[in-house]
C-alpha cells in the first residue's frame, strides 16, 4: 500500500521470470525500507503464456496481467514500463513505452547494436520521458562508498583497472542452447550479458574509454536445443542441435580518456566461479578490491599508511556512513543481492518524483554500448578499436 500523500507510481512490467523476480521483490520492499516521495504500485505484468504469467501475478503480488506488451503499453494506469525480457525485445518495447509518454526502465544491456541503443535514447529524450538501465552493481553500498573515495581523490591518479566477471553454468557440452547462447535473441554471448556488467563499472568508477582491442572464444560450438526454466537452468526438451553462434569468453584491454589502463575478462567457463565479479582499481595512492560474491566488503590499501602496517584493510560497508546501508539494518548485519536493485529503485523513484532520469541510464546504456561493439570490431580486425568521444 502506498503511503497517505505519497506519488503512485503505477508500474507496467514486461516479463516475469529471472529478472522479473528480482524487479518485484525490489518493488514490494522499496517502501519498508526507504521513506521516498514517489513509491511503486504493482499494478500489472505481461507475458505471453497466461498461464505463467498469471501464476507469477499471484506469487510475486502484481494486480493484474497481460498477455500483450503493447496492452500494457495502451493502458491509462501504467506511469513505468519496466522491460525485464530478452535483449531483442528492448528497443522495440522501450522506443513504444517512450511514445505513450511512459517512463521506462530497462534490463540491461540496452540493445542489440549501438544504432538500436539512440535510436531508444533519442525516444526518452524526444518523448522527455525518465529512464535507466538496469546495472544493479552500481548499487552496491560497497561500490558507492568505492566511488565515494575515488572521487574524494583518496586513490589519487588512477593508473589501472582489472576487472574479471567468471561464471561456469555452461561448462557441461549437453547444456542446452537456451536463449542467451542465441544471436538472434541476445547479440551476443557472455560479451554482452556479463562483461557488459564490468564494462559500466568500469565507466562509474574510472571514466571513459578511449580505445580497446580484444580477443573471444566459443568452445562449445554445438548444444541441445531448449527453453531457459528459470535463473540461469534449462533441460533439454530433444534431441535437436542447433549451433552456438555467440561467445562464451571475453576478454580485452583498454585505454581510458584519463590514462588508466584496463584489463577485464568475462567467461561462462571458469570452473568452481559461479558469479566472479571482481574488480581491482590501483591508483598513486592507494588502491582497492571488490567482489560480488562478497559484496558488503572493499578491501582498502593507503600508500601513507605506517610503514609495518601497511596492507589491505577489508571495509564492512553496512554502516550508516556507507551509502544505502543505513536504511537497512544495524552495521555488521549484511545485506544481498536483492538489496542492489533496491537501490537502484530509490533512485528511480526519486527520478520520476522530480523528474529527471537518474544514472545510469540510457545515455550510459549508448555509452557502453559503444564499448561492446569496439571490442566485438577489434576481434573482426585485430587491431585497436578507439572510442567516439562525444556522442
Amino acid at each position: 500500500m502506498v503511503g497517505v500523500g505519497k506519488k503512485k507510481v503505477r508500474v507496467g512490467m514486461v516479463g516475469y521470470k529471472f529478472m522479473g523476480k528480482a524487479h518485484s521483490n525490489a518493488y514490494r520492499n522499496l517502501p519498508f525500507f526507504f521513506d521516498l516521495q514517489a513509491e511503486p504500485v504493482l499494478q500489472a505484468i505481461a507475458g505471453r503464456d497466461e498461464q505463467g504469467v498469471k501464476l507469477a501475478a499471484e506469487k510475486m503480488g502484481w494486480a493484474s496481467y497481460e498477455t500483450d506488451w503493447r496492452r500494457l503499453i495502451e493502458r491509462d494506469d501504467i506511469d513505468l514500463i519496466d522491460i525485464v525480457t530478452p535483449n531483442n525485445t528492448h528497443a522495440e518495447i522501450a522506443i513504444a513505452a517512450a511514445e505513450a509518454g511512459k517512463h521506462v526502465l530497462c534490463e540491461k544491456p540496452l540493445a542489440m547494436t549501438v544504432e538500436q541503443a539512440k535510436r531508444m535514447l533519442d525516444a526518452v529524450n524526444r518523448n522527455q520521458v525518465v529512464h535507466m538501465i538496469c546495472h544493479n552493481y552500481r548499487f552496491a553500498p560497497a561500490i558507492q562508498f568505492a566511488k565515494k573515495l575515488i572521487q574524494e581523490g583518496r586513490l589519487g591518479k588512477i593508473y589501472h583497472i582489472r576487472a574479471t566477471y567468471l561464471q561456469d553454468w555452461i561448462m557441461d557440452p549437453a547444456f542446452p542452447l537456451v536463449w542467451r547462447l542465441s544471436k538472434e535473441v541476445t547479440g551476443s554471448g557472455t560479451h554482452g550479458d556479463i562483461a557488459a556488467h564490468s564494462l559500466d563499472l568500469a565507466r562509474f568508477l574510472v571514466g571513459e574509454f578511449s580505445e580497446v582491442v580484444g580477443m573471444m572464444e566459443t568452445f562449445i560450438k554445438q548444444r541441445p536445443i531448449a527453453e531457459m526454466s528459470g535463473g540461469l537452468s534449462a533441460k533439454a526438451e530433444s534431441g535437436k542441435m542447433g549451433a552456438v553462434e555467440v561467445d562464451d569468453a571475453s576478454a580485452f584491454l583498454a585505454r581510458f580518456e584519463n590514462g588508466a589502463m584496463g584489463v577485464f575478462e568475462a567467461t561462462r567457463f571458469a570452473g568452481g566461479n559461479r558469479n566472479g565479479n571482481r574488480l581491482e582499481i590501483n591508483g598513486e595512492k592507494g588502491s582497492l578490491r571488490w567482489d560480488m560474491e562478497n559484496m558488503n566488503n572493499l578491501q582498502v590499501y593507503f600508500h601513507d599508511d605506517e610503514p609495518g602496517l601497511q596492507g589491505f584493510r577489508t571495509i564492512n560497508c553496512t554502516e550508516e556512513y556507507h551509502p544505502y546501508a543505513g536504511a537497512y539494518w544495524p552495521a555488521g548485519h549484511i545485506i544481498g543481492y536483492e538489496h542492489t536493485f533496491i537501490n537502484l529503485m530509490v533512485e528511480l523513484m526519486n527520478g520520476i518524483d522530480k523528474g529527471y532520469s537518474p544514472q545510469p541510464n540510457f545515455e550510459d546504456g549508448v555509452r557502453n554500448q559503444l564499448v561492446l561493439e569496439a571490442v566485438e570490431r577489434s576481434v573482426q580486425t585485430g587491431k585497436w578499436e578507439k572510442l567516439e568521444s562525444k556522442m
